[in-house]
């Protein structure tokens, strides 16, 4: 399972962005809100619900803005409902691209993401015709913590051990190189394996849902700064909560 993924940097550099951006506190508060309105907002009965706000928390959202967020959804608080939207799209050289947003203007969104689509040479794409490419997977990346991670790196017995550990929790896949881990569950095990990584005195640098590319499409050098032109700017908007794409860097 062990290996090293061209892609897996994309999703790092897009976390820390979001972070960086505050983006991460409205991304947490909408899925909150959503979570509550459609399960209500006793975390003993709403299974999302919970697992959202921990990994709010874990993510140090203030607790302020997740009773806020639960209060909007349950109609506590007023104010327009949230939806989760999925648009598929086609970017530079035809690679394929999924983007996901929390809006509660979806004319307002699709706008937004055409036009950014556009000024980079892509276009929304058929529904269903890109879905059909990635697969949702749960995806954890952790990097060094307070041990730090050269010493699992630079140890093949540790990391072999750690590697059967996370396989014990529902690794799918095990991926690591001298800064990060990645681990790929199902959509069920995630949280499983962040919190056994958690044990490891490893820092949670990104956990949750993904889109993950069946097969990959290779670009030159060029063509990949142009994809990743296009996910910042994507970013940028702020309904936009998250960015896959297939290319990689042949």
């Amino acid at each position: 399972m062990s290996g090293h993924s061209k892609w897996a940097n994309i999703r790092v550099r897009k976390t820390a962005q979001d972070a960086r951006r505050g983006k991460i506190y409205t991304k947490y508060a909408r899925l909150i809100e959503i979570a509550a309105r459609e399960g209500g907002g006793d975390v003993t009965s709403n299974i999302r619900l919970r697992t959202l706000i921990e990994t709010a928390k874990s993510d140090s959202v203030p607790n302020a803005n997740i009773d806020r967020a639960i209060k909007k959804g349950t109609g506590e608080l007023k104010g327009d409902a949230m939806q989760e939207v999925t648009y598929e799209a086609y970017g530079p050289a035809g690679t394929a691209f999924i983007i996901e947003a929390l809006t509660d203007n979806k004319n307002r969104t699709i706008a937004n993401v055409k036009m950014i689509l556009g000024k980079s040479g892509g276009h929304l794409a058929a529904s269903g015709s890109v879905l059909w490419m990635f697969e949702r997977r749960g995806v954890v990346v952790a990097g060094g913590g307070e041990v730090g991670l050269s010493s699992i790196i630079g140890d093949s017995a540790a990391l072999e051990m750690l590697e059967l550990e996370v396989i014990d929790y529902g690794a799918e896949d095990f991926e690591a190189n001298d800064q990060h881990i990645r681990v790929v569950t199902d959509t069920a095990k995630w949280t499983a394996v962040r919190d056994f990584l958690k044990t490891k005195s490893l820092t949670i640098e990104s956990a949750g849902l993904q889109f993950i590319p069946k097969q990959t499409a290779p670009v030159d050098g060029a063509t990949m700064q142009k994809v990743e032109s296009l996910i910042e700017a994507l970013e940028e908007d702020e309904d936009v909560s998250e960015v896959h794409t297939n290319a990689e860097v042949a």
